[in-house]
């Protein structure tokens, strides 16, 4: 799907090739160990480990026969290995390292997120720090609240990816572990020092314990971690939708020379890519739900999760791959218009400023009832197109006798309400 697009990493750990490299690591480590214990020959191992190889069409060719992969993989490298193959897979089931495999592949591919990630972050503080005083209207139900700055929006997306971070490191761990603990994870027919020496040789730390796989609860964290930052990168994704909006025009996507934005329309300039993070995203939460369903399995195991796993995997780890770098450049060029943010500001006319004066009035000894009415009152008679919300209030004869006329004139000053946003950034930044 987006082959075109994804980095050639990402890729590469999910393709047969390298699916069938780590398959073999698996089962290479496993004849040393056993050849450590001297349960099979030294020699053996040594032979194992210089012959094996493989080739994926004859793979294939065996597998129409056998009608099983790991059977027809193991076949195949035999017949590059010759007689020490017989100690190829010894005590272990498929899964045993199917699910090492995988680990390690998981593995992979959450290091190349994380990288994303990191990269993401820096890019967010930056323009954060850029726009920190950058002052804009702060909107609730997509209405004129009060005011705050393009810095605290970004600050806040900031906060939101580095949790999602955590998650994402929290999630690798969980998914590090392999086994190598035969058919129904009992040990019967492996040294568990065999599953030890694999794992430690590969970057894995062994199951604490296993039925015939992986517990899939393991697999369902990562595709967790996955979900959440699909629905950070639509978040912040629509808000850029919204504030490329025509009749609010505060950001907007880099147009590079050439772009074309309509077939039928020339003047159109459109927010494409938050749009494709959008839809991308309700593909990444997708793959959760299936993921939550393989936790349960018959008994020690079946294969119900196998089919969903080789669609979820490679599709799950590439799509939010590729969202979060496009991300990283959608944000790294974005468009901000500060002129822009200033001309809305003011379009209610100072009504966001209602709030302070209902707070004076409470100050004064006046009911909170009482005050919402006045302020309410004259914030009506601005909607109705009556005047500014200063001069209306300047003209209220019960209002000021309260409030006095300086005092009035105070209350419209930005800073009030940017008073605390070297706090917010060094919550969120550090003191740095």
């Amino acid at each position: 799907m987006l082959e075109r697009y994804s980095r050639p990493q990402m890729r590469e750990i999910w393709t047969e090739e390298n699916k069938f490299r780590t398959w073999l690591q698996v089962e290479v480590l496993a004849a040393e160990a056993w050849a450590e214990l001297g349960v099979i020959p030294r020699e053996a191992a040594e032979e194992i480990r210089e012959k094996a190889d493989f080739d994926p069409a004859r793979i294939a060719e065996i597998e129409e026969e056998t009608r099983h992969d790991v059977i027809a993989f193991l076949t195949n490298v035999a017949e590059y290995v010759g007689p020490s193959a017989r100690y190829l897979h010894w005590g272990l089931t498929s899964s045993d390292m199917l699910d090492t495999a995988m680990a390690v592949r998981m593995q992979q591919a959450m290091d190349l997120i994380i990288q994303d990630m990191e990269k993401l972050l820096e890019v967010i503080k930056r323009r954060a720090m850029e726009h920190k005083d950058t002052v804009m209207i702060g909107r609730s139900h997509g209405i004129h609240a009060e005011p705050i700055t393009f810095g605290l929006k970004l600050a806040i997306w900031y906060d939101e990816m580095r949790r999602n971070l955590r998650r994402l490191q929290a999630a690798r761990e969980t998914i590090s572990y392999g086994k190598i603990s035969g058919a129904v994870g009992t040990f019967a027919h492996v040294d568990p020092r065999v599953e030890e020496y694999v794992c430690e040789k590969l970057g894995l730390k062994p199951a604490p314990a296993s039925n015939q796989v992986i517990q899939r609860d393991r697999y369902a964290e990562v595709f967790c971690a996955l979900a959440m930052v699909a629905s950070t990168v639509e978040k912040i994704a629509v808000e850029i939708r919204h504030l490329q909006r025509t009749e609010v025009l505060e950001a907007e996507e880099f147009f590079r020379k050439g772009q074309k934005g309509s077939s039928a329309m020339p003047h159109k300039r459109n927010p494409i890519l938050s749009e494709n993070l959008t839809g991308l995203a309700r593909m990444v939460r997708s793959h959760l739900t299936p993921a939550l369903e393989n936790v349960a399995l018959w008994h020690e195991r079946d294969i119900s999760h196998s089919s969903v796993e080789r669609f979820i995997c490679p599709d799950g780890f590439i799509t939010a791959d590729f969202m979060l770098a496009r991300l990283t450049g959608l944000l790294d060029k974005l468009v901000v218009y500060p002129e822009n943010m200033k001309k809305n500001l003011n379009l209610l006319k100072g009504l966001i400023f209602s709030q302070i004066v209902l707070l004076r009035l409470t100050q004064k000894g006046v009911s909170r009832e009482e005050s919402y009415k006045i302020v309410q009152t004259r914030a009506m008679e601005v909607w109705a197109g009556k005047g500014t919300f200063k001069e209306l209030l300047l003209q209220d004869e019960q209002l000021k006798k309260y409030i006095s006329s300086e005092e009035i004139e105070e209350i419209f000053d930005l800073d009030y309400h940017l008073k605390h946003v070297d706090t917010i950034f060094k919550r969120v930044f550090g003191e740095a």
